[in-house]
């Protein structure tokens, strides 16, 4: 590792390291401001806010915060889709020096009340179709206030006055009743410090910026903690991977939900640090909604998941030619592997350039990528990106380095690697350890390869971490719940292949003595107390389930048998 072999095959173009300016994230958006007043930052359905408005409607909801008694280091949670306003909470939060807790809209109450007491959330910006959902929350957890955004107020006028009498209130986006008290109109706060400028607090590129939820062994979620600097240096690894940007030209299709790193980072960070418009689209499962914005706006840059491109390619009116991909020149996939059948329909229909990566939540997003021009191989994640250090250690000892070709789990170290997990000091030393050269390096739980030339394989996962189309699932989650059904015995959780989501959640379950339940019966349980995809969408149904001689369920062994039989092996 020593050479970093990785190094010969980057584009030309692509330094090997960078220099990082030691500035708070949202310099990012205040230079864009600077250089592009009117160019848009966001477009929705045709509304356009530009980076000006975008940097002074930020000045304003920081004002607010503060006023409100956000101060440096407390934790903001927003619960929405991809819209403007998420943009325009998330470069708030931060001017207040406040900690961006972003949650999956897809969330039920008790998986909001979890994160929200775990972050110590007391604020929270939220969609109206969602505000019924925290508030049953609301009350188990410290959330004092809501901030109520509708989506039309991103809206254009006619769209606005269309939604406001045909869709709001099919569509759950009105409120009956109005706001409970304490809560506030977000565009009432805006009204309030119209003009405000961003509060004095005093913030620094060691502060910390974001908690990101992610998962691990246990399958107890934890908050990743990033400061300024690990987001913003990962931003600029993203930015110097494809060189041949136009900066303030591109155009980035944020489909990949923001809550999730990897939309935030690689796609809406990455774009403002271009100085790029985002175009918003609030539902990447609602293909015709996708395929609407890249005919109108003619993105440039669209991040995405195997699953996503794999939907697009199978669509007719793309297979035809009635709906043009030439716009599109890169797209990274990530969250999931990258079928190469996936790339090569992909890269024909839009003559631009799919290409696979590879991060987590704890280095932000991304670490590794294939090159934009350079060699793709198949099945690989890609070469490290700069300023990344990355290695593979022994699964026996944990501290010896494997030779080239060799199994082991993959480390790494880089910028963007996270603080810690937040109140978590055994996971987070499992995590960050300090190896024999006396560098602190990222335990990641992937095991992987890397070949001659400095290419990375993931080969397996370490956590056991289940990934339908890109979102993550905890067996242990899914298996509490299934567990607490009244006639279940015991429950295994795993992950089997699927053609089009990459991977799904299948259950294995024993039923009490004497007791018969049923897949409808189990389904329509867990829909209750857990967000749709991590429902199982396979159940087996056992006398027992195969053990290790401590009575541990070998989950491994399950998805063995369930490929034996399906003839996948």
């Amino acid at each position: 590792m020593s050479d970093r072999p990785w190094y010969k095959h980057y584009d030309r173009g692509v330094p090997t390291t960078i220099d990082y300016p030691k500035v708070p994230l949202f310099q990012l958006l205040k230079d864009a401001a600077q250089k592009y007043p009117d160019r848009a930052c966001t477009i929705f359905k045709g509304a356009v806010v530009t980076y000006k408005e975008m940097d002074e409607i930020t000045d304003r909801i920081a004002a607010a915060l503060v006023d409100m008694g956000v101060k440096k280091g407390d934790r903001v949670g927003i619960f929405m889709p991809n819209t403007p306003q998420f943009v325009m909470a998330y470069f708030g939060i931060l001017k207040a020096g406040g900690v961006v807790v972003a949650t999956n809209p897809l969330y039920t109450p008790p998986e909001i009340e979890y994160q929200a007491n775990d972050a110590g959330v007391e604020i929270m910006f939220v969609m109206t179709n969602f505000y019924n959902t925290i508030k049953k929350a609301q009350p188990k957890t410290k959330i004092k206030k809501l901030i109520v955004t509708n989506i039309k107020e991103a809206l254009p006028p006619a769209l606005r006055l269309l939604f406001t009498l045909l869709r709001e209130k099919k569509a759950g986006f009105r409120i009956e009743g109005g706001l409970a008290e304490g809560d506030i109109w977000f565009q009432d706060l805006l009204a309030k410090y119209a003009g405000a400028s961003r509060p004095g607090v005093d913030i620094g590129p060691d502060d910390t910026a974001l908690f990101q939820y992610s998962g691990g062994t246990t399958g107890i979620s934890k908050a990743a903690v990033a400061t300024h600097f690990n987001v913003l240096a990962n931003t600029f690894q993203m930015k110097a991977w494809m060189p041949g940007l136009e900066e303030g030209k591109e155009i980035v299709l944020m489909a990949i939900p923001l809550f999730h790193v990897y939309g935030m980072v690689a796609g809406m960070l990455f774009g403002i640090a271009s100085g790029a418009s985002l175009v918003m689209v609030p539902n990447a499962r609602d293909i015709p909604d996708v395929l609407a914005s890249i005919q109108k706006y003619k993105p440039t840059i669209f991040p995405g998941v195997p699953t996503l491109y794999n939907a697009i390619n199978n669509r007719p009116e793309v297979q035809s030619g009635k709906v043009s991909l030439q716009s599109i020149k890169a797209c990274v996939s990530g969250s999931a592997p990258l079928m190469r059948e996936t790339k090569e329909t992909f890269e024909r229909l839009s003559g631009g350039k799919l290409f696979e990566g590879y991060g987590l939540s704890e280095a932000p997003t991304a670490t590794h990528c294939n090159p934009l021009n350079g060699i793709n191989k198949t099945g690989s994640i890609g070469l490290p990106l700069p300023d990344v250090d990355a290695k593979i250690i022994s699964l026996d000892d944990g501290e010896t380095e494997m030779p080239v070709g060799e199994i082991g789990e993959l480390v790494l170290r880089g910028p963007q690697v996270m603080k810690g997990y937040h109140n978590m000091p055994t996971e987070t030393a499992n995590a960050l350890r300090t190896l024999k050269d006396d560098h602190v390096w990222l335990f990641t739980g992937d095991i992987a390869r890397m070949d001659e030339d400095g290419y990375f394989y993931i080969v397996d996962r370490k956590k056991e971490l289940i990934k339908p189309g890109g979102f993550q699932v905890w067996p242990r989650e899914v298996e509490e719940v299934l567990i607490s059904h009244p006639k279940v015995l015991e429950a295994a959780v795993a992950g089997i292949p699927d053609p089009y989501r990459g991977e799904t959640v299948k259950a294995w379950i024993v039923p009490k003595p004497g007791e018969t339940v049923t897949e409808e019966e189990l389904k329509a349980f867990c829909k209750e107390r857990l967000a749709a995809y991590k429902v199982p969408t396979h159940y087996e149904f056992r006398s027992e389930l195969p053990k290790t001689t401590v009575g541990k369920i070998l989950r491994r062994e399950l998805v063995r048998q369930h490929k034996e039989a399906a003839g996948q092996q």
